[in-house]
């Protein structure tokens, strides 16, 4: 799958067989949905953009603050001697368990593509 992104906010590129359109999503946002599509690319960006700009306006006028699509906080599960592994590697590296698992995250992601 690909993205597509503008004022900070990720959105899907699919395709629907069913209605035979481009469509998509905005990525990361638990509760609030902004759908758009086209029948170009160039049509689904067009309402990709308009959906965000929409969503935005639409805050704004009710005085509400627009969600961002990921707040960077994230709640991770892991067993107690991972967790124990984590600590022990941060420590010894001079660094926390959140700097650690960035960094780690960072490399990961840095060498995948």
């Amino acid at each position: 799958m690909d993205f597509m992104e503008y004022k900070g906010y990720k959105g899907s590129v699919e395709y629907s067989k069913e209605d035979n359109c481009l469509c998509g999503k905005v990525q990361g946002m638990s509760k609030d949905l902004i759908l758009y599509e086209g029948e170009t690319l160039a049509e689904l960006k067009a309402d990709f953009e308009a959906a965000v700009d929409d969503y935005i306006d639409g805050c704004i006028a009710d005085g509400i603050e627009p969600r961002k699509p990921f707040s960077g906080t994230l709640n991770l599960r892991m067993s107690p001697e991972l967790h124990g592994r984590v600590a022990a590697m941060a420590a010894s590296l001079g660094t926390s368990i959140n700097g650690f698992i960035n960094q780690a995250i960072s490399n990961q992601l840095n060498n995948a593509y």
